[in-house]
């Protein structure tokens, strides 16, 4: 069997026993993962890029915004965009935007506690 295949049949065992709400906690954790690295990056942006205004600092920032949006995007999207149009599961699909919803909810409100515990 091609490599494709192999893949495919990897892939559907190990999605079947993985349960929607494990699946949505990954999702929330890989944008927050991402988001935390691109945080430190424009935290870091001086150190790395040097300073002084020029057109590439605005050039590069907002060149990073779209391509986070994109990447979040298909992090949280990809998955259940599969499940509706090609494996026609709408009810599974919402529920997992739903509850990666719920999770990312869930990370922001626990950075917020951590943020005013650690403030000072």
């Amino acid at each position: 069997p091609s490599i494709k295949v192999c893949i495919n049949m990897l892939y559907n065992k190990t999605m079947k026993k993985v349960s929607l709400n494990f699946i949505a906690f990954l999702q929330a954790a890989a944008v927050v993962i991402y988001c935390g690295l691109v945080a430190l990056l424009i935290w870091r942006a001086n150190e790395v890029f040097g300073g002084g205004p020029n057109y590439f600092g605005p050039l590069l920032f907002l060149t990073l915004f779209v391509t986070s949006a994109l990447v979040t995007g298909l992090m949280v999207l990809g998955y259940p965009i599969k499940l509706f149009w090609i494996e026609n599961k709408k009810k599974e699909a919402i529920k997992l935007l739903v509850e990666t919803a719920l999770w990312l909810v869930l990370y922001v409100a626990l950075s917020i506690v951590l943020f005013a515990v650690y403030k000072g």
